[in-house]
Parts: structure tokens; C-alpha cells; sequence
């Protein structure tokens, strides 16, 4: 007796894995899914802030149309670089640590369903980052041939080695994928297989149907770019001739190996940020989610679409036209589910009881900026106006509306909103709201005028311009600025509050879901039992409880 109440109490007395006075977990080989979920943030995170210095140092290059503050080559290589650690260092990563963090706590599982896969699929991140910022550094590097990669250019080797920076940066995209693709069949096994009793398909919160249907994408997408990564990888180390046309090479294969993952990619990026959109709106307007199965299956839609849709990107490639038309209609018939899941949040917002908290502000804000995204998607869907801006800004700022306008503001309304639950502290809302303010002003500043200076014929990639483009250049590059000001208020407040904010409750904002039933940070495996659930999710305004296990949680349903 005198032992089993040692053990006990030792057990009560760990410190939890999201407190500070526990930092030294961060450093280590841990399999508890929030830590790593943890790790997998924190380190993108420092990743996003060296994407975003070499952001502002382009930006201050365009600031006049002469190229007089960086040599040609080093701004190429730069603007490469900036899209490969935004992509695969900073949004992979980061949407990967959210859902790792979230899915087993959302689904009522204690962890992962392969804890030390998850473990090392996290640790894979650090390795390859610094391998793709060594390739920065390395003669040889990636400054003509994009992060795409495209053949012949980058299998152009002027040092002559077999350590060049060319070949570093493919090794590095290599190895991305395989973390992904470890990372994937975990998501897809955990959610499959280890929901919690009475966790019906239709009892999943719509994160979880996002996720699922983002890992699905990775499985069977991300291997087509990983063999063509290695197989360009071989061109260029060992003289294989998969891609190089002098040895009877096929440069357009690997468009397509390249783009068949890529651009569904944008899917992976963007179904988890759809899903954030889903778990916010409901809480801050007190809310059911209007037709919760129809935006549950639209994500699964999305999935098969998103795989007949990468030419596109090629129209431009000698596509014939047949193959135009057929990917054109694809292509515009992908906006369908997307449009319903924006049509379900803006009935889930009308006449809701409104909390323009932080969370909220920033949902609302990449809402907004992915449906201005959305319509320019459709131009550039359409074959001629595609042709006409191919190459152009247009398509950069297009790509920024998704990517930054609302994925980025999607993942801050997700580190607002789980902030508590994280970390057992409340943020600064006076710093949030800065934050977004400064966001929202800075994001619309940087990227808007990119479409006009496409519409204009302003190619990307180009370091000096003609002065006819000196305005738009100018307003875009004093947005960047307050850009990346804008993530000051952001840091000081998250590590602000994770050491001396107010203490959180379990459930400070009165949602709905199995992740605030668990104490602010959760315990080691969540739940001391496992809870069943007995009602789908978003119950805002009924009676029925979500889950009946008297003996794991107590259930308590604040008034709406």
C-alpha cells in the first residue's frame, strides 16, 4: 500500500510537458506527441524568421528598379532559398507540429500510433535544415535553377565537385520527404485506427477530417517528388541521364514528377488551416458549424481532386491542348468544395454571438484573404490568362494570398486559440490584436501589389526592373518591412506569457471538443481513461454531452 501511494504520488508531482520549468524535454529524444508537436513548432518557427530576413533583403533589393545592394547571383540564390525554407522548413513543419500536438488529444488517444517513428520523423527536420541552409553557403548552390529545381539548369555543375551546393539542396528536399512520408502513415494509422469509443467518423471533429485528408495526399503524392528529388540527385552526382536531354533525358518528366506533388501540396498546406477555420468559428460565435458532414466529406473531395489538377503549371511547357482544356476544367472544378467550406463558415458567422478575441480576428482575416486568393486561383485556371501572366508576379502574389495570407493566418489563430491549452498560460490579448493589426496591414501592403506589376507584364526572379514598375515595387517592399516588424509583438507575447502569463483554465474560451476536457497543459497520456463519446462535435446551444465516462473526466457545459 505504502508503495503504490510512493508511486502515485511520484506520478502527480512530474512537472507537465508544456510548462516551462520542464524546457529540458524540448531538448531530447521524447515521444510524448505534445512535446514533439512542441519541438516541431518552435524550430520551424526560427526557421520562418530566417525565411522572413531573406524576405526583407529581396524586398530591399526591389526597393529601387537598379540592383545596387545585392550581386545577381547571391539574390538568386537567395530568392530561392526564401521559397524552399518557407515551404519545407517553416509551413510543413509547422502544420505537421499543430496536428501532432492536436489529433491524438482530439480523437481521445493517448499518443501517436508510432511514438518513436514520430519521434524520428521530427528530428529528420533539424538534419535537413541545416544541410538546405549549408547548401546556401556551398559554391554550386541553387541560385539559378528555383526551388523547383528544374533541369537542365540545375544539373549544371561549374565547380566541378561532387559536393556542390546544388546537389546538398537536393539531398535536403530527400530527406524532407522522407520525414513527411513517416510522419503520414502515422496521422493516417492514429486517426484510422486509435479514435476513442463512440468516436464515429461523424463524431470527428472537422481538424481531424482535414488532416486525414492532407496525409492521404502525402502518401501518395510526396513519393513522386522524393524519387524525382533522388533520381535528379543521381543525374547530377553519378551521370545517370533520367532528366539531362544530352543524354537522351526527359527535362519535362520531371515537371511532372515535380508538380504532381507540388501543387497538391498547396492541399497539404491548406486543408489543416481549413480545419483550424472549422474548430474557431464555432467558439467565437457560439455556434454549431453549419453543415459539419458536408465540410467533413468536401476535404476527402479535395484529396481526390487535388491529384488531376498539377498541369497547370505547365501550360507554358509545349502542353498540347487537349491537355490544356482537360487540366483547365480540373483545375476550376476543385474551387466547388472549397467554395462549400467557405459558404459553411460565413452561415456558422452570420448571427453568431460574436467574440472578436485574437483568434478570431486572425480566422477571420485569413478567411478574407483566402477568398481574394480564390478568385485570382480561377484567373490563372483559365488558359489564356494563365499564358499571358506565366512567370509573372501575378503568380507570386496569387501564391502569397494562399500561403501567407491564409495559411500564416491560420496558424496564429491556432497558436492563439490552443495557446492555454499548450502552455497552461493566457496570452496578452492587447499584443494579439497588434499583432494582427500589423499583419493584416503588412500582408495586404506586401502582396497585393504584386498583381498589378504581373498584370503589367513584371517578370519574378529579377533583381533590377524597369522604372515603369518603381511604385507597385515600392508599397510592396514597405509592406514587407511591416511584415516582418509585425512578428515582434508575436514573440514577446508567446514567450512573455508561456513564462509569466496568467495561469489558464482547462477551458478558457468554453469550447467543445475532448482537448479542453484534459488539464492546461495535459498530463504525459492525456487521459486517465479513455473517454466515449456519445454526440458529435460543435454542440454550441444543445443540451447533449459529448462524451459519458464519469469515471475519466467531468463534463461541465457552460451556458452559451
Amino acid at each position: 500500500m505504502t508503495n503504490l501511494s510512493v508511486e502515485v504520488s511520484s506520478q502527480i508531482e512530474q512537472p507537465l510537458p508544456g510548462a516551462p520549468d520542464n524546457w529540458k524535454r524540448f531538448f531530447g529524444f521524447s515521444t510524448d506527441h505534445k512535446v514533439i508537436g512542441i519541438q516541431y513548432l518552435v524550430t520551424s518557427f526560427f526557421f520562418f524568421l530566417i525565411g522572413g530576413i531573406f524576405a526583407m533583403i529581396i524586398r530591399g533589393e526591389l526597393i529601387t528598379p537598379e540592383a545596387d545592394l545585392l550581386d545577381r547571383t547571391v539574390y538568386n540564390a537567395m530568392f530561392t532559398m526564401h521559397g524552399t525554407v518557407m515551404l519545407f522548413l517553416w509551413t510543413f513543419p509547422s502544420l505537421v507540429g499543430l496536428s501532432n500536438y492536436l489529433v491524438p488529444l482530439m480523437i481521445g488517444a493517448k499518443d501517436m500510433a508510432f511514438p518513436r517513428l514520430n519521434a524520428v520523423a521530427f528530428w529528420l527536420v533539424p538534419l535537413f535544415g541545416t544541410i538546405l541552409m549549408a547548401s546556401f553557403f556551398v559554391p554550386g548552390g541553387p541560385s539559378q535553377s528555383g526551388w523547383w529545381a528544374y533541369p537542365p539548369v540545375s544539373l549544371q555543375n561549374p565547380t566541378g565537385n561532387l559536393i556542390n551546393g546544388q546537389m546538398l539542396w537536393l539531398l535536403a528536399v530527400a530527406i524532407s520527404g522522407v520525414s513527411s512520408i513517416m510522419g503520414a502513415v502515422n496521422f493516417v494509422t492514429t486517426i484510422v485506427r486509435m479514435r476513442a469509443p463512440g468516436m464515429t467518423w461523424f463524431r470527428m471533429p472537422v481538424f481531424v477530417w482535414t488532416v486525414l485528408a492532407a496525409q492521404i495526399i502525402q502518401l501518395f503524392g510526396l513519393p513522386a517528388l522524393t524519387a524525382g528529388a533522388v533520381m535528379l540527385l543521381l543525374d547530377l552526382t553519378i551521370g545517370t541521364s533520367f532528366f539531362d536531354p544530352a543524354k537522351g533525358g526527359d527535362p519535362v518528366l520531371f515537371q511532372h514528377f515535380f508538380w504532381f506533388y507540388s501543387h497538391p501540396a498547396v492541399y497539404v498546406i491548406i486543408l489543416p488551416i481549413f480545419g483550424v477555420f472549422s474548430e474557431v468559428f464555432p467558439v467565437y460565435a457560439r455556434k454549431p458549424l453549419f453543415g459539419y458532414k458536408v465540410v467533413a466529406v468536401s476535404s476527402l473531395i479535395i484529396t481526390g481532386l487535388s491529384s488531376i489538377v498539377w498541369v497547370h503549371h505547365m501550360f507554358a511547357s509545349g502542353t498540347p491542348g487537349w491537355m490544356r482544356m482537360a487540366f483547365m476544367a480540373t483545375t476550376m472544378l476543385i474551387s466547388v468544395p472549397t467554395g462549400i467550406k467557405v459558404f459553411a463558415w460565413v452561415a456558422t458567422i452570420w448571427g453568431g454571438k460574436l467574440r472578436l478575441n485574437t483568434p478570431m480576428l486572425f480566422a477571420l482575416g485569413g478567411l478574407f484573404m483566402f477568398v481574394f486568393a480564390g478568385i485570382t486561383g480561377i484567373m490563372l485556371a483559365a488558359v489564356p490568362i494563365d499564358i499571358h501572366v506565366n512567370n509573372t508576379y501575378f503568380v507570386v502574389g496569387h501564391f502569397h494570398y494562399v500561403i501567407y495570407g491564409a495559411t500564416v493566418m491560420g496558424l496564429y489563430a491556432a497558436f492563439y486559440h490552443w495557446f492555454p491549452k499548450m502552455t497552461g498560460r493566457m496570452y496578452s490579448e492587447g499584443l494579439g490584436k497588434l499583432h494582427f493589426y500589423l499583419t493584416l496591414i503588412g500582408t495586404n501592403l506586401n502582396f497585393f501589389p504584386m498583381h498589378p506589376l504581373g498584370l503589367q507584364g513584371m517578370p519574378r526572379r529579377v533583381a533590377s526592373y524597369d522604372p515603369e514598375f518603381a511604385f507597385w515595387n515600392v508599397i510592396a517592399s514597405l509592406g514587407a518591412f511591416l511584415l516582418g516588424m509585425s512578428t515582434l509583438p508575436f514573440i514577446l507575447n508567446m514567450i512573455g506569457s508561456w513564462v509569466q502569463g496568467e495561469k489558464a483554465p482547462k477551458n478558457p474560451w468554453r469550447a467543445i471538443g475532448l482537448e479542453w476536457l484534459v488539464s492546461s497543459p495535459p498530463t504525459v497520456e492525456n487521459f486517465e481513461a479513455l473517454p466515449i463519446v456519445i454526440a458529435p462535435p460543435y454542440g454550441y446551444g444543445k443540451s447533449d454531452p459529448l462524451v459519458a465516462n464519469p469515471e475519466a473526466l467531468e463534463v461541465i457545459h457552460e451556458p452559451n
